[in-house]
């Protein structure tokens, strides 16, 4: 989470966490940290370039990239064929229609959500096109592209997964993208999803969640660490993708206590109530899930101690075609 730790700590924890075992590691890609509290906010794909060369074998990815405003689509599709190619093809792009908190910075009006797809979905097409190896001319409602085409591709076409929040945006996104992205456990949108592919005749897709939790030896010490810097995560998506500035989420989440953040965060040692938790998206059908671990000061104690025992008892429980 690039929001919480510095570009050096971030590679070091992404070969930290290779060699824990996890088989992905995905990158927010942020301007602004949530709250003040959390501290940083390098640059994503800097850091996803270092970590490429870093590592050797863990698939890499944004999680998620807004292709819309502080960059444009062209852009966006440039700077992951280079990091598909620096990184063998273990780079799968994930995108989605962003936050205030990030695109505010280049001075533009902050769009309605209708409006941020409708950006989101010529973006699609536009990074489409090049990754693919198109030599694009693209006249759009949002976006235009003059005789563009990338000169350093990989072999294969670099895949896209797309961040959607319900049936309006799956049904908008399933024949864009290559895969789904969710924070939330929902088999709804994940069943129409998969269900609009296979009536396109498009491959199979994964499905790949985020769950935040916060190890520590001590509970209460994971408790307050995941209220001070974690405590925005409880707006939702409706909420936390229009607030503008850190000191709105600081406002807005001023009467949200700690307990109330535990009662939807796994916080503490107890790594059988992590597996609990992670249980409802392979539940809901999905094939990936990242686990955000809160707070810089407590990672490397959670990858050297908790991180292996951790993926034992999540392979173990979950079932074989999902694990």
């Amino acid at each position: 989470m690039t929001e919480q730790s510095g570009p050096k700590e971030l590679v070091r924890y992404a070969v930290a966490a290779e060699r824990a075992g996890f088989d992905f590691e995905v990158s927010s890609d942020h301007y602004f940290p949530w709250l003040d509290e959390m501290g940083h906010s390098p640059y994503a794909w800097t850091v996803l370039g270092a970590v490429a060369q870093a590592t050797e074998r863990v698939e890499l990815m944004t999680y998620v990239t807004c292709p819309t405003m502080r960059y444009h689509p062209a852009v966006v599709a440039q700077k992951a064929a280079t990091l598909a190619v620096l990184s063998d093809e273990r780079f799968v792009l994930g995108l989605g229609a962003g936050e205030n908190l990030n695109e505010h910075v280049v001075g533009e009006r902050w769009p309605a959500v209708g409006e941020r797809h409708d950006m989101l979905e010529e973006a699609l097409v536009i990074i489409r096109h090049l990754l693919d190896g198109d030599h694009l001319t693209f006249d759009g409602d949002h976006f235009r592209v003059d005789s563009a085409e990338l000169w350093d591709v990989p072999e294969r076409p670099v895949e896209i997964g797309v961040a959607v929040s319900g049936e309006q945006s799956v049904h908008r996104f399933s024949s864009l993208a290559d895969h789904l992205i969710s924070t939330q456990p929902e088999p709804e949108p994940l069943k129409l999803w998969r269900q609009l592919r296979a009536d396109d005749d498009l491959p199979a897709s994964r499905a790949i969640g985020q769950i935040p939790i916060c190890w520590d030896r001590d509970a209460d010490a994971a408790v307050e660490r995941a209220h001070r810097t974690f405590r925005w995560f409880g707006g939702g998506w409706g909420v936390n993708a229009d607030l503008p500035t850190t000191r709105s989420f600081t406002d807005a989440t001023q009467f949200v206590r700690p307990e109330d953040v535990a009662a939807s965060i796994p916080c503490g040692p107890d790594l059988d109530a992590v597996v609990e938790a992670v249980k409802a998206f392979w539940e809901a059908g999905f094939t990936d899930i990242a686990l955000v671990q809160i707070g810089d000061e407590g990672q490397q104690a959670f990858l050297d101690e908790a991180a292996g025992p951790l993926l034992e008892k999540l392979r173990a429980a979950a079932p074989v075609e999902q694990g």
